[in-house]
């Protein structure tokens, strides 16, 4: 199994899908215990979610489970949400806290690294690879992270979570028409909640991609599963009526990021040079 899979395209808007993928080498399975193996904290569908909404648009999506490594996690395994509850770089817990390793079975420090280079690090040179040849058509990139998750997890956040969370790191990883026209988008959906810079303000890949001031943008949309899941519990089937509600404002925001790429500044490699006199 690849590490990942890449479907190219020629729009300024990359998806990027780190949390969709099942696969779980037969090694690492048989360490896992019945919590583990119910692979509860995927990102489903996500993928499914987000296909052919945007004509031309780059996808990259991990192949491998978040339970093997997450690739959503800084390699040196610095927490993104210092003193608030939450997974490390090879989760060894679910997102209740509950232990996904039979006794004994956690990963070594020296297994942890192995599946940096094996998984982690092939994930992440695809996506700077896809970002350096979309930067050098358009002169920018935006990278759209595409994330769910359970709508209601006590052990990391309380009460429902809404259904669009955008993060931006508090407006730092994006220009900020950006994450505006996101937010319209988000706040004027019907029926749906949304908040921007919540409990989810991006994660490492956007945190670590987003410099605007290179021409490259990364904005995280966390969608609570509510939105497209027939339930939340297994197994955890895909809604086609939710998603069919869904996708047209997702869409939407699609369409305005790639609209608004035309009028981003680009970057110094693409911008034209003054003719010499």
């Amino acid at each position: 199994m690849l590490p990942f899979e890449v479907t190219q395209g020629g729009s300024p808007v990359i998806l990027g899908v780190p949390h969709a993928g099942t696969y779980v080498p037969q090694d690492i399975w048989a360490k896992l215990n019945d919590t583990g193996k119910l692979l509860a904290d995927t990102d489903w569908h996500v993928d499914r979610l987000y296909r052919d909404l945007l004509p031309g648009a780059t996808m990259v999506r991990a192949n491998f489970h978040r339970y093997v490594i997450d690739a959503n996690r800084d390699p040196a395994d610095v927490s993104l949400y210092p003193g608030q509850n939450t997974t490390s770089l090879c989760p060894t817990t679910d997102f209740d806290g509950r232990a996904i390793y039979l006794d004994g079975k956690e990963p070594s420090s020296d297994e942890i690294a192995a599946r940096q280079k094996e998984w982690h690090a092939p994930y992440h040179a695809a996506l700077a690879a896809e970002i350096e040849r979309v930067k050098s058509i358009h002169g920018i990139a935006i990278l759209y992270d595409c994330h769910s998750i359970r709508s209601t997890i006590p052990f990391l956040f309380e009460g429902r979570l809404p259904d669009f969370n955008v993060g931006t790191n508090n407006g730092t990883t994006c220009a900020p028409a950006i994450e505006a026209a996101t937010v319209l988008r988000t706040k004027a959906a019907e029926g749906y909640t949304s908040i921007l810079n919540g409990r989810f303000k991006g994660g490492w890949t956007t945190r670590h991609y987003g410099r605007p001031e290179t021409g490259v943008h990364a904005i995280q949309m966390e969608l609570a599963q509510a939105t497209h899941l027939a339930s939340e519990d297994v197994p955890f089937d895909y809604s086609e009526d939710r998603a069919g509600r869904l996708r047209p404002h997702l869409e939407l925001i699609l369409k305005d990021l790639a609209e608004i790429a035309l009028n981003l500044p680009q970057s110094p490699a693409k911008a034209p040079q003054e003719k010499l006199a």
